[in-house]
């Protein structure tokens, strides 16, 4: 019997995250955590404030205010002063963060065309149009949330 397309999702994930962090590390970078990913990629499109942050990942505010800091420390992200509220503040990616999104789009992009390799482009294609079909039933047009599931 073969394993659940759930548990194979999950494990195919883990490998190709693997295999990113691989790449990371022969390249010198550091190998950040799938939560700051998550964090980059809300803030590609604007910057947000930590409760939004913490919102769209799904964890406290205190975790959400933790990992920005982190990510303020080694320079990815800055606080900005909010433009209509005094005591917030805008997170919003560095040049140096925009960089580790590019490199990081540039990895996936090698791992995706690993995996075409062994099974071929057609069908890659096919089963990002499976997947879109499944995330457009369950979502329709908007997506599901990307953070951490741990």
């Amino acid at each position: 019997m073969s394993d659940p397309v759930p548990l194979l999702f999950a494990m195919t994930y883990r490998a190709m995250t693997d295999q990113m962090y691989d790449r990371l590390a022969e390249l010198g970078r550091e190998p950040l955590r799938p939560a700051h990913g998550y964090v980059f990629r809300h803030l590609v499109g604007q910057p947000a404030t930590v409760v939004e942050l913490a919102g769209l990942l799904g964890v406290t505010k205190q975790a959400a205010s933790k990992t920005v800091a982190e990510l303020v420390e080694w320079g990815y992200v800055e606080r900005r002063p909010h433009a209509t509220d005094r005591r917030a503040h805008l997170v919003a990616l560095t040049d140096r963060g925009r960089d580790y999104v590019r490199l990081a789009d540039q990895i996936w992009t090698e791992v995706e065309e690993y995996w075409a390799a062994l099974v071929g482009q057609d069908r890659i294609e096919a089963i990002k149009e499976d997947l879109t079909a499944y995330l457009d039933s369950r979502y329709g047009d908007g997506r599901v949330k990307m953070r951490p599931v741990w």
